[in-house]
């Protein structure tokens, strides 16, 4: 029976990753899937699941012949598609499940959906952690490890090899022989970390739309990142003319006026880094999301040097979006494609709409850098 159970669950899941695959793109451009995030797993909605099942051909015998057509339901008259205005009724209504997908596993169904490529880890030196790794059962043991389920069994098998066990009366009391701990024993494991840093464009011209494409985005790469590195760290920053680092709460919902200055955004990303990621043993990825209005073309100059001189040559990536926006110009992209568009550290993706989500997070990922 266990293994039936078992079996049942992994083709259950294999069902359900199916269809995730099947929808990914759609889970990508909606937001609300989000808000049902927590620490280790997401609650996504699975459309309705047909398990596949014996279905009768047309020569059936027996029982339950007469008239009426395949799929006719017994006692009941014909049902028309409801409007919400009827009464409360025992039809079968569509039905959507909603199934907890770990944050790893749901990491694992993108990289293979977006075909992403595993990232090689940059930096020699690595941090190592202790982990506790349960490998057994013993007999002795501090009560703080006393495995109640196992010492329970041990209980039902003895009482049950003595004929003191009534199903009728099924009372199970453990004795000191019957008591079981877990067995442990420390780890140490290398832990390769990095930061992701945020930057955001936060004046008048990004609006509540272009925020909800940036938090949208930024949940798939803080997705796939967590899946590849085991310590994850991550930095807001948001800036109009001037530059400073906030929360996330702040990040996502700030709205700000007054003229956009970027180079202040990566001046303080800059100092950030080499203040506290040193390149040796951090996987840096900053990610700057615009709609493309810079106050100046000076000050765009100022930004390409700050990348060239400064940034690139410590991170493992810079990653650049445009979000497309009635009020910007959009300019900024061109001249980040014009003097860095060779390097291979930089990936620049313009995002129309929610539905460009989807493949500026392979822009972005793809390389695997």
């Amino acid at each position: 029976m266990a293994l039936r159970i078992d079996q049942d669950h992994s083709r259950f899941k294999a069902i359900v990753r199916g269809k995730i695959k099947q929808n990914l793109k759609k889970y990508v451009q909606q937001g609300e899937m989000i808000g049902k995030k927590g620490k280790e797993f997401v609650s996504i909605p699975v459309p309705f699941i047909d398990v596949p099942h014996f279905k009768h051909g047309s020569r059936q015998g027996g029982v339950g012949q007469g008239e009426g057509n395949p799929g006719d339901q017994i006692g009941q008259g014909p049902q028309q598609p409801g409007d919400g205005s009827g009464k409360a009724g025992e039809g079968e209504g569509q039905h959507v499940l909603e199934v907890d997908v770990s944050l790893d596993e749901l990491a694992a169904i993108l990289g293979e959906e977006l075909q992403l490529p595993n990232i090689e880890h940059r930096g020699s030196e690595k941090i190592v952690t202790t982990r506790i790794k349960y490998t057994g059962i013993n007999t002795v043991g501090p009560q703080s490890l006393r495995h109640f389920k196992r010492t329970f069994k041990e209980a039902l098998k003895r009482q049950i090899g003595m004929g003191t066990y009534n199903p009728d009366a099924p009372i199970i009391i453990p004795i000191k022989q019957d008591v079981r701990y877990r067995t442990f024993k420390l780890e140490n494991l290398p832990e390769t970390n990095a930061v992701i840093i945020y930057m955001m464009d936060v004046s008048g011209s990004m609006g509540d739309e272009q925020k909800e494409i940036v938090r949208i985005e930024s949940f798939w790469l803080d997705t796939w990142l967590k899946h590849q590195y085991k310590g994850v760290e991550t930095r807001f920053i948001i800036h109009d003319a001037v530059a400073r680092e906030v929360d996330r709460e702040t990040f996502f919902h700030t709205r700000e006026s007054g003229g956009t200055m970027i180079s202040s955004a990566y001046k303080l990303c800059r100092d950030i880094i080499k203040a506290d990621y040193p390149a040796s043993s951090w996987n840096i990825y900053p990610f700057h999301f615009s709609d493309g209005d810079n106050w100046s073309a000076d000050d765009t100059r100022q930004c390409i040097d700050i990348l060239k001189t400064d940034m690139l040559g410590d991170v493992n990536q810079f990653a650049y979006g445009q979000v497309e926006s009635p009020y910007g110009s959009g300019q900024f992209i061109k001249d980040l494609r014009e003097h860095l568009g060779g390097n291979e550290k930089v990936s620049l993706s313009e995002i129309a709409d929610k539905d460009g989500i989807y493949n500026s997070i392979k822009d972005f990922l793809g390389k695997g850098r």
